[in-house]
Parts: C-alpha cells; sequence; structure tokens
C-alpha cells in the first residue's frame, strides 16, 4: 500500500453518524499507551495526523483518517490503564466493543501490543474478542525497538502460542520505521 492522501476526517462519540459511504474501515485498537497514534503518524508519513501524548488515553472518541480518498483507518479508545474515572473507562469499553460488534465496513482490526509486555491479560481478552466476534484480525509489536536481542524472540512466541489465528504478526517501531514496509503490505490486502 502507498499511501498518497492522509487526511483527519471527523471523530464520533457514539455510533450514530459513522460514515456510510461504503468505504472499509481499517481499525486499530490497543492498550492506552501502546501507540496507536504514533503507528498511524508513522505509517502516513504525517507527524500530527493523530493526536499523541505521553498521557495514557488520550483518545476518547472513534477518530477516522481519510486514507487515499478509498479507505478509512479508525482510531479506536485505547482500553487498560488510563487515569480517568471507572464511568468513563466503562462508556469508553462499551464504544469499543459496540463499535466492533456491530459495524459491517471493518476489513481488519489491527491490535497493537506493546512488545515489551505481550500476553497481558487485556490483549488476550481482545484477541478472544476478535476471534468470538469473526473479525479479521492482525496483531502489530509495537515498541520493538526497545527490546533485547534476546526478548525479541520470546515476545514473538508468546503472541504467536496466544494469537494463532492473527492474518500476521508484525514487528513494528514507529521510531526507526523498522516493519513500516511489511505493515502497508499487509493492510494493502484488506483495503479494497
Amino acid at each position: 500500500m502507498n499511501i498518497s492522501t492522509a487526511d483527519f476526517f471527523c471523530s464520533y462519540s457514539s455510533l450514530n453518524g459513522l460514515p456510510s459511504d461504503g468505504r472499509p474501515e481499517i481499525v486499530f485498537v490497543g492498550r492506552s499507551n501502546v501507540g496507536k497514534s504514533s503507528l498511524l503518524n508513522s505509517l502516513c508519513a504525517r507527524k500530527g495526523l493523530a493526536k499523541t501524548s505521553s498521557t495514557p488515553g488520550k483518545t476518547r472518541l472513534i477518530n477516522y483518517f481519510l486514507i487515499n480518498e478509498n479507505l478509512y483507518f479508525v482510531d479506536l479508545p485505547g482500553y487498560g490503564y488510563a487515569k480517568v474515572g471507572h464511568g468513563e473507562r466503562e462508556s469508553w469499553g462499551k464504544l469499543l466493543t459496540d463499535y466492533v460488534v456491530k459495524r459491517d465496513e471493518i476489513a481488519l482490526v489491527v491490535l497493537l501490543v506493546d512488545a515489551r509486555h505481550p500476553g497481558m491479560g487485556s490483549d488476550r481478552e481482545m484477541v478472544e474478542f476478535l476471534d468470538y466476534c469473526g473479525r479479521p484480525f492482525g496483531i502489530v509489536l509495537t515498541k520493538w525497538d526497545k527490546l533485547k536481542q534476546s526478548e525479541k524472540a520470546k515476545a514473538r512466541r508468546a503472541m504467536e502460542s496466544f494469537a494463532p489465528k492473527a492474518k500476521f504478526i508484525v514487528n513494528y517501531s514507529s521510531l526507526s520505521g523498522a516493519g513500516l514496509d511489511r505493515l502497508l503490505e499487509r493492510l494493502d490486502l484488506f483495503s479494497q
């Protein structure tokens, strides 16, 4: 996939009013602070396209980005740790769940997992949930550059063992760009 244009489209706080133009949606989901916004900016080669923050839980809405005028990248609120109230965290969870269950336009869900912490309970639950919903999904191991060589094989094996139905597993670094071309190749298969 060659991304020639990438623009912020709109944010939504509910499923009401989501785009109904038939474009496929590639959805990015993961724990708070796993690097979804950094990955989107790096994929699209557009610094600041998706807002980044060192504070977990910055993404609180469903954010749509129009890619090459023919598909959407969708950034969902993170799950897991975030310094917000229980009620707000619960509403994010419901929004994420309802979106994944009900949205017909989803072509692929990309689950981002921090390579330093593969196999966390919340990530395992997300894999089980995507399996249950019958959604095709791939996994991106973020922050790959922060692992020692000896830790890389271990992280990879952990992901392969608890996500055998993943369409792909890509090791990724938003800082160095490692894994960028491979991930774009995989996403291209679901962009039509």
